[in-house]
């Protein structure tokens, strides 16, 4: 054979799309050339090939190899593509004898037919396979793509993704084990998932002492996924608060619980505790390609990480305001698109915002326990910051007062275990209601399952006239009171509801 044509795959955002790597050995001056828009990282494949062949044993075949990694017009990046290159090359050379292989009937408990293998993996130059990113995301989209396939990784790789489920993995540490598994002189076996790990302790909300008006805000978040900002001076709580949003979300299901390992796996390292919702607090120095993604090549960002689950950003005002900017349409669509001269690629970006910042920027505005020593118009440029648009798509905006002296003696608050089934109760109802959480309901919706009673539409629109509240403002409400309903097992939304709702939207500049 002077032609072998294998199956791999290449990574755009978390999708990975079907590549086909032919490999074709003619006569020739000695040459190893790699064609289809490969990066890098795919053009030193070559070298990597060539050492790892050598020290396993194997010949470099004396001709004119060349590489051609189909379709021609996607980008291809990274060393995924060197077990495919390199079993092309022992094809093509015909140094691998498998004819039954190519012949045999598909089974599910024998070796894979070559033509329903896809395979992925690094090579050192030793011959051993090296673990890649994104194992977890190519098992999806190969098991979506080709159920019937079975997917060859280094084993480290494997076991990540053998958490998806019906889909065949198998595992191997060098290239000498995918050679003799294909040869059927090894049994390269089908990788198990990993063992669950045992995931960091959620933090309790009973730790935070007194702030009664930002607990209870903290819930209504929690029940209906809204966005929230805490504003208040220093050491009054709001981190504390962010950090304990987790706790009171239900654990993710499976299949989100994928999405969201398959997207911490972009970025290689450890896996997340599988089911636990994603906390990413960057720091206010974070450039906007590090938040919403970006690059030469898009990667993605701190937004994309926090994908179901919170984004917490503390000392708001300190971000570059045009890097929070950035988070505007992502709060809007639920994901970022990125584009670039060659090609477009688009994360998901379905995350719960909770920021906190000081009521000025000496924090101390309005407290009882020291002097503010900020003008006026050092308030407002402090405040200025942050843009009305973002404001204008932050749902709660709550007060969170300094401690009073005799904060240690107070009793510690209801525990996040008890709040946990209250807070489920509402999201299932919400669920069943209309399909989704009530942040997320579009327009219709709100027409259809936020319709208050006559007097709380009364203070609804004196309200909105008092406030001069957009309309995506005035909107936003009405989800809240939607979620303070909920959490009462309320059919409709009252008056209580709805002056609730309404004091968690009041502007910044009247505080």
């Amino acid at each position: 054979m002077t032609l072998a044509v294998l199956s791999s795959c290449a990574l755009t955002g978390i999708e990975a799309p079907p590549v086909r790597v032919e490999v074709h050995l003619g006569s020739g001056l000695p040459a190893f050339t790699v064609v289809g828009l490969a990066d890098t990282e795919v053009r030193e494949s070559r070298e990597r090939v060539r050492a790892a062949l050598l020290s396993s044993g194997f010949e470099f075949p004396a001709g004119r190899l060349t590489v051609n990694l189909a379709p021609a017009d996607l980008p291809k990046e990274s060393g995924r593509f060197d077990l495919p290159i390199a079993i092309g090359v022992l094809l093509a050379s015909g140094q691998i004898a498998m004819p039954s292989l190519m012949q045999r009937k598909p089974d599910a408990s024998g070796p894979p037919m070559l033509e329903r293998l896809v395979l992925a993996g690094e090579l050192s130059l030793t011959g051993a396979l090296v673990p890649i990113a994104g194992a977890l995301a190519i098992a999806l989209s190969v098991s979506r793509r080709r159920p019937d396939a079975a997917l060859l990784l280094p084993v480290d790789s494997a076991r990540q993704a053998a958490q998806v489920p019906g889909l065949r993995v198998l595992g191997a540490t060098t290239l000498q084990d995918v050679v003799a598994g294909l040869e059927e002189k090894l049994d390269l076996g089908v990788a198990a998932p990993p063992a669950s790990a045992r995931g960091p302790e959620l933090l309790c909300l009973s730790e935070v002492r007194g702030q009664a008006q930002a607990r209870r805000a903290l819930e209504v978040a929690a029940a209906g996924g809204h966005n929230m900002l805490l504003a208040g001076p220093p050491g009054s709580g709001k981190s504390m608060l962010a950090q304990r949003l987790p706790g009171l979300l239900p654990p993710l299901d499976r299949d989100s619980a994928l999405e969201a390992a398959a997207i911490a796996g972009l970025a290689g390292g450890a896996p997340p505790a599988f089911g636990l919702r994603p906390f990413r607090a960057p720091h206010h120095s974070i450039s906007s390609a590090a938040l919403v993604g970006g690059g030469t090549r898009p990667r993605p960002g701190e937004i994309t990480f926090a994908h179901l689950g919170v984004l917490f950003l503390d000392e708001l005002p300190e971000f570059g305001r045009h890097v929070l900017d950035m988070l505007r349409e992502p709060m809007e669509t639920g994901h970022v698109a990125i584009a670039r001269a060659m090609h477009r690629t688009t994360y998901p970006a379905r995350f719960q915002l909770v920021a906190a910042m000081n009521p000025c920027k000496c924090g101390w505005r309005g407290s009882n326990v020291r002097a503010c020593t900020c003008t006026p118009d050092q308030v407002a440029a402090y405040r200025s910051r942050i843009s009305g648009p973002l404001l204008d798509r932050i749902d709660l905006q709550v007060d969170v007062p300094a401690p009073g002296d005799d904060w240690t003696e107070l009793p510690a608050g209801e525990p996040s275990t008890a709040i946990r089934p209250r807070i489920a109760a509402a999201l299932a109802a919400q669920h069943r209601r209309q399909g989704c959480c009530n942040a997320l309901l579009p327009t219709r919706g709100i027409d259809e399952h936020c319709q208050p009673d006559e007097a709380a539409r009364a203070l609804w629109k004196d309200a909105m006239r008092r406030f001069a509240w957009s309309a995506r403002a005035a909107h936003r409400v009405l989800k809240i009171a939607r979620t303070l309903a909920d959490l009462e097992a309320a059919p409709d939304i009252g008056v209580a509801h709805m002056a609730e709702a309404i004091q968690y939207r009041r502007p910044l500049a009247e505080r």
